[in-house]
């Protein structure tokens, strides 16, 4: 220590009764503090989860295009306040971590200025719009030195989702041969398309591949049929999508978006040692009705069929940034955004193309092996 420097004072002297009721004082562990950027349905939904059920963190600044809808979620929030921008957001001093939840077409550049300030950001999808786009951002993140982005694909937090990766990951399955999946919603927005039906609702399956099997697609091919009357005009439903990974594996993703009933999903996991179903989700089921029938009830949307997998992402991203990994076991990352976005492009292709089309990926930054598809 410096001669100079000011000597510590001494601590006061406390007799034997002093001693045995003092309290040392500890400091407590102080909330992350969140920016959201975005704040329609979804954002609000993320601004509603980390006040109410989220651990250790706090909305601190909130930012929408709208600015009467961000003071409006804002004063859900407490302690929180609104600003004009999301560059406001990512500069604030109050704030830890940026969660994204604004239109798609402006996540990479909102990703890239959170990497910038040194800021780990939870984004919702898409990571970007095209692959090209994407790869920025996983450039940037490995210019960084560190990781820094976590993506929303929130069924990797779903129970039965970790359950079908814990059986693969022990080998009780053996070596996967067919993963099947099923997606259904009730109905769709007007203007909904087959472009839509690849980037709204196949992009989840195709991180499922990355989820589940860790290994890149290679090819995509689409098969339509026979349209359901339920079907908007000009919109191929259902669809049937079919990809062929670097050892083999085949997946199917069935898409039925037009179902007019509610929100299904479910996986099967064909493996040389045995099967696996996850997505059966019954809930309560009413037996002895009139007339001899029984049934439960599917959930109309995404969100309460997946809110406990929602909460389960929020909480694991808190933690991870509070423990300075930014990223959680698990999580989606920047590169699976990337490959999210190359297989889509891929599958938009083969909405038009006679037969397979193959799906290009670069190189992962920091690997001698070639691009992985996790």
């Amino acid at each position: 220590m410096s001669a100079t420097m000011a000597q510590p004072a001494a601590p006061p002297q406390t007799g034997p009764q002093d001693a045995a009721t003092s309290v040392v004082p500890t400091a407590l562990p102080q909330d992350i503090r969140v920016g959201v950027i975005g704040v329609g349905r979804m954002g609000a939904d993320h601004v509603e989860r980390l006040s109410r059920r989220i651990k250790g963190a706090r909305v601190s600044v909130v930012s929408d295009y709208l600015r009467e809808t961000a003071e409006t979620v804002s004063a859900t929030a407490p302690g929180s306040r609104a600003v004009d921008s999301p560059e406001e957001v990512i500069a604030a001093d109050d704030v830890d971590a940026v969660l994204i939840a604004s239109p798609g077409q402006f996540h990479r550049d909102q990703v890239l200025a959170c990497i910038a300030a040194g800021k780990p950001v939870l984004c919702e999808k898409p990571l970007a719009m095209n692959p090209s786009d994407a790869y920025d951002v996983v450039r940037a993140e490995h210019e960084a030195g560190r990781a820094f982005v976590s993506l929303g694909f929130m069924r990797r937090f779903d129970a039965g989702y970790g359950e079908l990766k814990d059986a693969l990951e022990a080998g009780d399955l053996g070596t996967p041969l067919i993963l099947n999946c099923k997606h259904r919603n009730a109905d769709v927005l007007p203007g909904f398309t087959d472009v839509h039906m690849v980037y709204d609702s196949a992009v989840h399956e195709i991180d499922a591949i990355s989820f589940f099997l860790e290994e890149p697609v290679v090819s995509v091919q689409t098969l339509t049929g026979r349209s359901s009357e339920n079907a908007p005009d000009g919109l191929s439903d259902p669809m049937l999508l079919l990809f062929r990974t670097a050892s083999g594996t085949l997946v199917t993703d069935e898409l039925y978006v037009s179902t007019h009933s509610g929100y299904e999903v479910r996986t099967e996991l064909v493996g040389s040692k045995g099967t696996a179903t996850i997505g059966q989700e019954t809930g309560m089921v009413t037996t002895h009705q009139t007339g001899g029938r029984w049934g439960g009830a599917v959930p109309l949307d995404f969100r309460p069929r997946f809110l406990a997998a929602y909460d389960a992402e929020v909480q694991a991203w808190i933690a991870a940034v509070a423990d300075g990994s930014f990223v959680a076991p698990r999580s989606a990352t920047a590169w699976d955004g990337y490959v999210a976005a190359a297989v889509c492009e891929a599958a938009e292709a083969s909405l038009t193309a006679d037969g397979a089309v193959e799906v290009s990926l670069l190189e992962q930054p920091g690997t001698e092996a070639g691009p992985r598809g996790h």
